[in-house]
């Protein structure tokens, strides 16, 4: 099965049951994917359930499915989250996309002094359920079971107050130590901090450190900020044992 779907149908689901597809899911299905009668494809409910299906019906407004068999996945442990600093073009965008399909859990917009774009008035809940959109998409690419969760924006001093649940890594490209010799210690969440186009000013790395915060740099280049996440969490794939 190349294609998962998301279903609004809210479960548990059992084998036997009929889930729906319904505007742009079937939209994609039907048009984009070609799915026809009798086909199998995957649906997920975006936290944890799978389920293998055959397409029972199917016209311009929906997709109805028959689940098949349902197989419910834990999320991995430690989780990984991702704070990315709000960059100008699309090089945010392009970090927590990939950073999904490699198997971030929660991304956290990060509202950094020398973030040239920025989210103020309505252009924080714009920004949310376009970074939400964005990490959906990426999850049905990759066939993953979990939607990553998508925060209102963080300033440095939030990220800060986030250090006593997690194991915070800053990647700095001046930093002496390499991610690939950090080691997680327990199952507090790994929060990577990602900084801008003009990197973490030292007020910043300051207070971070501070707050509990390590340095790590990921070998002698320095990353743009659209691929020192997905980079890094790549890294912590290979230690944490995934890949």
């Amino acid at each position: 099965m190349a294609h998962l779907y998301l279903s609004a149908t809210p479960g548990p689901w059992a084998i036997g049951d009929t889930l729906t597809l319904t505007g742009d899911e079937a939209h994609h299905a039907a048009r984009v994917g070609r799915l026809a009668l009798g086909e199998t494809t995957a649906v997920g409910d975006g936290n944890g359930a799978m389920a293998a299906t055959t397409v029972s019906a199917v016209s311009g407004s929906e997709v109805v499915l028959r689940v098949t068999s349902i197989d419910h996945k834990d999320r991995a442990m430690p989780e990984i989250w991702l704070a990315q600093a709000l960059a100008k073009g699309d090089r945010d965008e392009l970090a927590i996309q990939a950073s999904t399909e490699l198997g971030i859990d929660r991304v956290i917009p990060y509202e950094a002094s020398r973030s040239i774009s920025t989210w103020k008035g309505d252009k924080v809940d714009k920004g949310v359920a376009r970074w939400t959109k964005i990490v959906t998409e990426a999850t049905k690419q990759a066939l993953r079971a979990f939607i990553p969760q998508v925060t209102p924006p963080h300033t440095t001093a939030q990220l800060c107050a986030l250090a006593g649940e997690c194991q915070m890594v800053v990647l700095d490209p001046l930093a002496t130590e390499t991610l690939s010799q950090f080691r997680p210690a327990g199952d507090q969440p790994i929060l990577l901090v990602v900084g801008p186009e003009g990197g973490l000013a030292p007020e910043e790395l300051s207070a971070l450190e501070k707050s509990g915060a390590t340095r790590r740099k990921l070998g002698e280049s320095v990353l743009r900020t659209s691929s020192a996440g997905p980079a890094a969490l790549a890294v912590l794939n290979v230690t944490l044992g995934r890949w």
